[in-house]
């Protein structure tokens, strides 16, 4: 993914802005707690007619406060606030509004691939014997989750590949849009989960449950991993959502959908990471309505604390609000102050798989920190940083690259070869594979080259930061950055 898109950064809007213009056309919105809901534009009949009245309406309009861009909850249509104003403009002369455009060749044929699993795979709760299903729920750690909560989130198995199968169904009209594969791979005593998605993932927008939730649900639990969320709807019956790529990200278009939940409480993980994550998407989600479970010993996520039998519901109360008073007392600070005691590797931050040495300098990769790299011309530094970053990357730090001095196409060979460990070069053949594993990185590029106006890169960083969650920013690198004649400048 390439920020910003070529045809130049992202024209920012203030909420100000958006509020003027609604109000100047007269059209009704409600003010959300991360959108502005509006009668869509999208959805009724007849274009001659003026917007419905604000009570005939449904407001299925959402405005991102943040970015302006929108989405239709009721036909799925979403564009830039500068496509809102357009449709606008030419509903005034009478033009109807485009229906929701056809998906893209790649993603059709990834919804087909996705219906043909799912007709060949098993509801969870009915393979041919008890015996078959209770060593499945085992080998994943679900021996606890009832059929019922099975049959209720729809999973089902897929013997061939041995991997759980999740839906993903459109919440417009119930249609399957995607699935996630999960398997179990054991290394030794460890066991990791291996996820695959249809479509790939950035057109994977779905949010595992969905369908499920209520109009008249207003208390929400948002977890990490498909298995957590039908533990904790199984012990709670609060009703449970998981974020499609965990703890990695919360892309905006999925917002929209959290805006009908005056409470939501993010139980994410067990690591601190995750408790990072919790409380980056809190601010985005809109601190007062968000609550967080602290990961600690008896609060490990949910799959894991339905298995010990602890209390779920107990858990989710004893949550802390995400927004804090500015001063506190050393009473409220004292079981974060044990966490980073008990936790003090994790708090140390991402270790790199690659490079041990460097572990023992800087202990790992903390957010809202600044590493300055410096060296000679042709020393080594971009081929350095393009391997530390790619560990981190592969580690599931999101990260976004700044690379004014050469290429992306260059950058992205050099990453690539390092992510394959090997010369591409001489066995084409193996590119797509390759390639297709890289895509699925969180790693995006700023499109900049050469000298840049400092502050239209910085907009573009926050504008990442907000899209992509990104907690690792590279610069490459200052100098190039800044140009010569800015040297008189306070750097």
């Amino acid at each position: 993914d390439v920020l910003p898109s070529p045809e130049g950064p992202v024209p920012s809007v203030s909420i100000t802005e958006i509020r003027q213009y609604l109000r100047a056309q007269g059209i009704p919105f409600h003010d959300g707690y991360s959108c502005l809901h509006t009668p869509s534009l999208f959805t009724n009949g007849r274009e001659d007619q003026p917007l419905p009245p604000a009570a005939s309406a449904p407001y299925t309009l959402f405005i991102d406060k943040t970015t302006g861009s929108f989405l239709c909850t009721a036909t799925l249509a979403e564009g830039t606030w500068q496509d809102f104003q357009a449709n606008v403009e030419l509903r005034h002369r009478g033009v109807p509004a485009p229906s929701s455009e056809e998906p893209e060749e790649d993603t059709r044929r990834a919804r087909e691939d996705a219906r043909c699993i799912w007709d060949r795979a098993l509801p969870l709760w009915e393979l041919l014997d008890e015996d078959e299903t209770s060593k499945t729920k085992a080998m994943f750690g679900i021996s606890l989750v009832t059929d019922a909560t099975l049959k209720r989130f729809g999973v089902r198995y897929l013997r061939a590949a041995k991997s759980l199968v999740f839906p993903w169904f459109s919440p417009r009209d119930a249609t399957l849009k995607g699935l996630k594969l999960m398997r179990v791979e054991k290394k030794g005593d460890a066991i990791t989960y291996v996820e695959e998605t249809l479509p790939r993932f950035d057109s994977y927008r779905n949010l595992f449950g969905l369908p499920l939730v209520g109009r008249r649900d207003t208390e929400l639990v948002l977890t990490g991993w498909e298995l957590d969320a039908l533990a904790l709807h199984q012990a709670t019956g609060v009703a449970s959502l998981a974020l499609p790529r965990g703890a990695t990200c919360l892309p905006p278009v999925l917002l929209p959908y959290l805006e009908q939940f005056k409470r939501i409480t993010l139980w994410l993980g067990e690591d601190l990471r995750s408790w990072e994550a919790a409380k980056l998407f809190a601010r985005k989600l809109s601190l007062k309505r968000c609550s967080l479970v602290r990961p600690g010993n008896l609060q490990p996520r949910p799959l894991e604390a339905l298995n010990q039998g602890l209390n779920l519901t107990k858990i989710l109360r004893a949550a802390l609000p995400a927004s804090h008073k500015s001063i506190v007392s050393f009473r409220q600070l004292r079981e974060e102050v044990f966490g980073e005691l008990v936790n003090s590797e994790q708090v140390a931050g991402v270790k790199w798989a690659r490079f041990p040495e460097l572990n023992k300098l800087l202990k790992g990769h903390r957010r809202g920190e600044l590493t300055v790299f410096t060296g000679p011309t042709g020393s080594g530094k971009t081929t350095f940083i393009s391997e530390y970053a790619l560990d981190l990357c592969m580690q599931g730090v999101c990260t976004l690259w700044g690379s004014f001095e050469i290429n992306n196409v260059r950058l992205a060979k050099i990453m690539l070869t390092q992510f394959a460990t090997q010369r591409l070069e001489d066995q084409l053949e193996l590119y797509d594979e390759w390639a297709d594993r890289f895509e699925d990185l969180p790693l995006y590029f700023m499109t900049f080259h050469g000298q840049q106006n400092i502050k239209t890169v910085i907009d573009t960083m926050q504008h990442a930061v907000y899209m992509y969650d990104i907690t690792h920013v590279v610069v490459d690198n200052l100098q190039f950055m800044m140009g010569h004649e800015h040297l008189s400048v306070d750097r």
